[in-house]
């Protein structure tokens, strides 16, 4: 039976999304329920190595609680981009767990991704308890992770609603997202936005392939319309490769406090790409000729313009979804603290079943299932290569059936 908890501690850390404050509270709640006292950690792992000297902490009482708004994106307890290994202080943990004891906080609750998951076992290994409720906008976790949806439901918005200025211009619109070297956000953002063309890290794109696709259904739409009026729609993820598989960065933007590259400028590569092929295709004049667009000098090819909304996908509301997940997965985190079951990740609650799996294990990042990226390219969204078949397999489930994104 693990040692009876009084006191706990709730970190939030790495990048802000959708249903931080969902998990706190949830967190809060189910602590309350169980009569322990809930206590915000601020500034990520920042405010957990500095704990040692700070006066006070604020208290998760039942009023101060109604102030921590489940529905908007954030945390109310700050976040920081500390990586603890990285602490040139050879008596780091010794003075996380003086603050620890400063305070009487005798577990954690936090919420982030892979890297923040690597920082738990950490802690772990110190003698720190910890659960992890899993956090992370780019969805590579093994676990959906809180964010994710309220994220996705961003991108989509702002790409649909780019199809207007599109339309309006006749313009190739490049939207480039976060989403490191998996491409959840970019692909389920774009099919969600009805996107022409998707690029993501897991596959290298042959961008000859996307300009073909895309010269051909450009020109069409134009073709079509009455007003000869048409746009073309690429979401492209931050982490994309080229057709040689090499990453696209700018080197200029440094690491991070994990040791990453910072990527950027994948939007821009996208479309130099496509316009150098624009500029060299001796049929896209007379092809400009036809639907009434050409002026010699000025609007010799189509124009295409890059858009990154930036953090603007990961502020603002939070989804349903996301509040619920995040209530449950911050409650559920403390009823695995209470049993004594430390390091763990939390997977969902199931009806009346807490599930849960290793932090080392749910930390391996995952990819985008190819097999239904696939699916879609049958659907004539292209990904930056030749469609690949797939052999479609039908079963027979029964309820209950796992959400999942």
């Amino acid at each position: 039976m693990a040692d009876k908890i009084e006191r706990i501690g709730i970190i939030t850390s790495g990048g802000d999304c959708g249903g931080l404050n969902a998990i706190i509270k949830g967190a809060a709640l189910a602590g309350a329920h169980h009569g322990i006292r809930s206590f915000v950690i601020p500034h990520g792992y920042a405010g957990l190595y500095n704990l040692v000297d700070y006066a006070e902490l604020v208290e998760l009482t039942p009023e101060r609680l109604t102030h921590v708004e489940a529905t908007i994106a954030g945390s109310d307890a700050g976040h920081s981009r500390v990586k603890l290994t990285k602490i040139e202080d050879a008596d780091k943990y010794g003075r996380i767990q003086r603050g620890l004891e400063k305070f009487g906080i005798d577990a954690l609750v936090i919420s982030g991704g892979d890297d923040t998951g690597s920082v738990i076992l950490d802690l772990a290994e110190h003698g720190i308890r910890c659960v992890h409720a899993p956090k992370t906008m780019d969805l590579d976790l093994q676990t959906y992770s809180v964010g994710a949806d309220s994220t996705i439901s961003r991108i989509a918005t702002y790409a649909r609603d780019l199809k207007t200025t599109g339309q309006t211009h006749n313009r190739t619109i490049v939207m480039e997202v976060f989403g490191r070297y998996a491409g959840h956000t970019a692909f389920r953002g774009g099919i969600a936005a009805e996107a022409d063309a998707i690029l993501i890290p897991e596959i290298a794109v042959d961008f000859d392939l996307v300009y073909e696709h895309m010269k051909k259904r450009y020109f069409d739409r134009i073709r079509r319309s009455d007003v000869h009026a048409g746009t073309y729609l690429i979401v492209v993820a931050e982490g994309l490769r080229d057709a040689s598989g090499a990453g696209i960065y700018d080197e200029s933007a440094g690491i991070d406090a994990f040791g990453h590259k910072r990527l950027a400028g994948a939007g821009d590569y996208v479309r130099n790409e496509l316009k150098t092929r624009l500029a060299a295709d001796p049929e896209i004049k007379q092809t400009m000729k036809e639907v009434g667009m050409f002026i010699g000098g000025l609007y010799e090819i189509p124009e295409i313009r890059t858009i990154t909304p930036g953090h603007l996908v990961r502020c603002g509301q939070t989804s349903a979804f996301d509040v619920n997940f995040g209530i449950e997965a911050g409650a559920a985190a403390v009823e695995l603290l209470v049993r004594g079951l430390d390091s763990m990740t939390i997977v969902d609650v199931h009806g009346g079943v807490i599930r849960y799996m290793k932090t080392s294990d749910a930390i391996m990042q995952r990819h985008v299932d190819l097999d239904l990226v696939s699916f879609h390219e049958r659907l004539g969204v292209c990904f930056g290569r030749e469609p690949q078949a797939i052999s479609l397999r039908f079963e027979e489930t029964r309820p209950p059936v796992q959400r999942h994104l």
